[in-house]
């Protein structure tokens, strides 16, 4: 009997020991990124349910989401009231879009802790996911907030959402509560310096962008942003230098190549200007006739009268309603063309077919000059 007693404890001992070793070596492959050798290794452990959540951690880690969700489901069954295995589980039906049953797991642990922040940050996330709840999405942030007022998701998405509304008092209040306990938060830093760009403090826009950069954070949104803060400010050499930034995250990106040619032009760098004016308009396949007029502006202001006039052409082919264009057309001519009389008719032939139209009257001042030039060229 003794001796059955004995061979009963080593047995136990044995399977016990040999269970424990299963579980070190899954677990050790898990840690070490093994994933796939880690779920091969839990699956040879012989009680079964106490591997599925690991087994259904290391699928996550994968990648394989449904797999893993049928784990958690396995997981769950042996182990209805582990809040944990149910907060992992909801949120990954969430990262599926099963946002319905996430939201009822959610709801389920906020009625069994209604303390956790947490828990209310993550329903309210799941709760923007849809039209019809984003309201309530709000809420739930508010909640989390209320339950700890430095978390900073929790505080974003409520200065976000307040941001968009243009509610610009309220976007202060919660970025300077979360920059209260994280001084370097990158998300909250990009809100304040929008919430100063959209009410026109660009000088204070400026810095905030600024500081964006100064934690390595860039991107073509900001560099835009700056360089239009830097326009405003009448700073183009700055403005120039960040609208070139954003370019590099989209060479060809047409509104960006347009605002480095309006700079240039500001600065009266007329050579510049037109570059990147012809580069805008190489990409473009809409009406330009707007784009034109102003690069046969710059062309006028480098006194390449010739090719001014075929940019007015094109501006007057893509729109010739705009009578204006063909104004400065007149004004290229007169320019360009030698012969007195020719410059003379050509203003003459505008004051004819646009008697009424305010440009006339230049055109009458112009004829009315060049007529005097030409009776002081006789004497």
């Amino acid at each position: 009997m003794k001796k059955l007693i004995l061979i009963s404890i080593v047995f136990i001992s044995f399977k016990t020991e040999a269970q424990t070793s299963v579980l070190s070596v899954a677990d050790s492959l898990y840690t070490m990124g093994n994933y796939t050798k880690a779920i091969e290794t839990y699956k040879q452990h012989p009680v079964k349910e106490e591997v599925f959540e690991s087994i259904a951690k290391a699928y996550v880690a994968l990648g394989n989401y449904d797999e893993a969700l049928l784990y958690y489901d396995r997981a769950l069954n042996g182990d209805k009231e582990n809040t944990l295995l149910k907060y992992d589980y909801a949120k990954l039906l969430s990262r599926m879009k099963q946002y319905d049953k996430a939201a009822a797991f959610f709801s389920e642990l906020i009625d069994k802790d209604y303390k956790n922040p947490n828990f209310h940050y993550e329903l309210g996330l799941v709760l923007e996911k849809t039209p019809d709840t984003l309201g309530k999405a709000q809420n739930r942030f508010f909640s989390a907030y209320e339950l700890d007022n430095t978390h900073q998701k929790a505080i974003y998405k409520i200065a976000k959402y307040h941001l968009q509304k243009r509610h610009h008092e309220q976007v202060d209040k919660y970025v300077d509560q979360g920059l209260k306990s994280y001084a370097n938060n990158k998300e909250l830093i990009s809100l304040k310096a929008q919430n100063f760009y959209w009410q026109e403090d660009y000088k204070n826009a400026v810095i905030w962008f600024k500081k964006l950069i100064n934690l390595g954070e860039s991107s073509q949104f900001i560099q835009e942003k700056l360089s239009f803060s830097y326009v405003r400010l009448y700073e183009y050499e700055d403005a120039l230098i960040h609208a070139k930034q954003a370019l590099k995250f989209d060479p060809n990106n047409t509104t960006n190549l347009y605002v480095i040619g309006q700079i240039y032009e500001r600065m009266e760098d007329f050579v510049n200007a037109e570059t990147y004016f012809k580069m805008y308009l190489e990409l473009q396949d809409v009406p330009l006739d707007t784009e034109y007029a102003k690069l046969a502006f710059v062309l006028n202001r480098q006194e390449k009268y010739g090719e001014a006039i075929k940019m007015y052409q094109k501006a007057i082919k893509e729109d010739p309603s705009r009578v204006e264009n063909r104004f400065f057309l007149v004004m290229a001519k007169a320019k360009y063309y030698k012969d007195i009389d020719a410059k003379i008719k050509v203003h003459e032939d505008f004051i004819a077919k646009y008697p009424e139209n305010p440009y006339a009257q230049f055109s009458q001042k112009m004829v009315s000059d060049l007529k005097k030039e030409k009776f002081m060229q006789k004497e």
